[in-house]
């Protein structure tokens, strides 16, 4: 503690107002601890600012725009159809990122949580710094929880600049770029590749893996490939990204297949090869916290560090960056903060991409239960045999349940369509409560609904399907 400099007492103290943090610290609250959360930037984090939510906007704006030019389909016919990609933004920063940032911001204050504004800096692991620009404070705390999130990579040759930008830069363009280049096919880059070419661009996507989406398994993936080349998208895999020269007007990037080099010029160069954890500037050594070779700190089933006080939350801790998990871990740290015997169990935490169309995982995938030992089995349901599906044109796809052969118990799912982040829910829900195929098939879903989807594949496990 910086001599001279008076300790405001805490009880328990957030550090970062992301889906971790303002989860925690309203739980934290909701338990009766008297909590305070420190933002340096966006209170909602760089997901309801600068990611998640914004970055869904620009796809449901790609989603209109293309309907509109084509729902001949339906025997809707137009004329004349333009973008105005100003009012794009505008809505998606006034409205959608807006009305989230202040809601949250309610949220906190209405649960009696203290916003304290300004960069956080630990002087042991008791007390703390928050550093504004021409003032800082010192404050003595009970309990931390770190949930500074991460942010965008940057790698060699392609230095962040007016051209080269990574996906927040991609957000906040003030212009649809006529050509993009997307380097690294994983979450964000396809979503974006697939929102911007739905906005009119030709876009470019290197990847140096031997597949786009690597997460996912590769007949999930195929649809995601096979939209991109009905959009003209380029996808040039086993590609390394090598230099960006960047020009007023443009840049150009060159990159290495199979070891022929390769050019390629854009308006943009995106970069969206990873994310690195924003632990380097916490004074973590100060607080005497053990982290990995990778930045992140090391944390026990309840999100302890090997600090019994302080924990931490999401990007920062080993496992998926996903913002529901940083939200369900700020829930077990909170609550053990408070006493409670909770911890962490990941068996049932989806996975999903807003790609075109949607795909969505969660549990395990066939091979991986077969490799856990499990005797099972995989039942695939086409989303061509579902009437809502069909009224929405939208029939790419399938649901797919992996079941225990002996008991049709659900250990895993994968769902790929339209409106595929909203079917797996009950699928997260069934494996989390150990449900069977039995129990999903006599559960009466409404008609015609996409969650029926589910209902046809669990017939289809005790080998009764009714529409196939």
């Amino acid at each position: 503690m910086v001599v001279g400099d008076f300790a405001i007492e805490l009880d328990t103290v957030v550090i970062g107002a992301g889906p971790g943090g303002y989860v925690a610290a309203i739980r934290a609250a909701q338990l009766g601890q008297t909590v305070a959360i420190i933002e340096k930037e966006h209170i909602g984090g760089v997901c309801l600012n600068v990611g998640c939510i914004p970055s869904k906007a620009l796809i449901s704006a790609g989603h209109r725009y293309q309907e509109a030019m084509h729902s001949e389909t339906f025997g809707v016919m137009t004329k004349e159809v333009t973008l105005d990609f100003t009012k794009t933004q505008e809505w998606k920063d006034k409205v959608v990122v807006g009305t989230l940032t202040k809601g949250v911001e309610m949220l906190l204050k209405k649960n009696k949580v203290d916003i304290l504004t300004g960069e956080a800096f630990f002087v042991d692991d008791h007390h703390l710094r928050v550093m504004q620009e021409d003032s800082a404070q010192t404050y003595s705390f009970n309990h931390a929880i770190i949930a500074t999130g991460s942010r965008p990579i940057e790698i060699k040759g392609f230095k962040f600049g007016k051209r080269v930008i990574n996906s927040s830069g991609a957000l906040n363009l003030t212009e649809v770029p006529k050509k993009l280049v997307v380097i690294g096919g994983g979450y964000i880059g396809s979503e974006l590749a697939g929102a911007y070419a739905n906005l009119g661009s030709e876009v470019v996507i290197l990847e140096g893996s031997p597949t786009i989406l690597p997460n996912f398994e590769k007949d999930m993936v195929k649809y995601v490939v096979a939209n991109f080349k009905k959009k003209n998208v380029i996808i040039e895999t086993n590609a390394m990204a090598k230099e960006a020269v960047e020009t007023e007007n443009g840049v150009t990037v060159k990159y290495e297949v199979d070891g022929k080099e390769k050019f390629v010029m854009a308006d943009y160069v995106m970069v969206t090869v990873g994310r690195r954890p924003n632990t380097d500037e916490l004074g973590l050594g100060q607080a005497g916290i053990n982290i990995t070779n990778r930045g992140l700190i090391e944390v026990d089933e309840q999100g302890r560090t090997n600090k019994i006080n302080i924990f931490a939350i999401g990007d920062v801790v080993p496992g998926l960056a996903l913002a529901h998990k940083a939200s369900y871990e700020a829930k077990v740290a909170a609550e053990a903060i408070s006493g409670k015997n909770v911890a962490v169990d990941y068996a049932a935490i989806p996975s999903v991409c807003f790609t075109e169309p949607e795909l969505a995982s969660v549990g395990l995938t066939l091979e991986e239960a077969k490799a856990k030992g499990f005797e099972a089995k995989a039942s695939k349901f086409p989303l061509s045999g579902n009437g809502r599906a069909l009224s929405l044109n939208a029939t790419e796809g399938f649901v797919r349940l992996v079941t225990t052969k002996e008991d049709n118990i659900l250990i895993g799912a994968q769902v790929v369509g339209i409106s595929a982040s909203d079917v797996i829910a009950e699928l997260v829900l069934a494996i989390e409560n150990i449900v069977s195929a039995e129990n999903i098939a006599l559960t009466i879903h409404s008609h015609p609904s996409l969650g029926e989807t589910v209902m046809d594949a669990a017939e289809l496990v005790l080998g009764m399907p009714i529409h196939i």
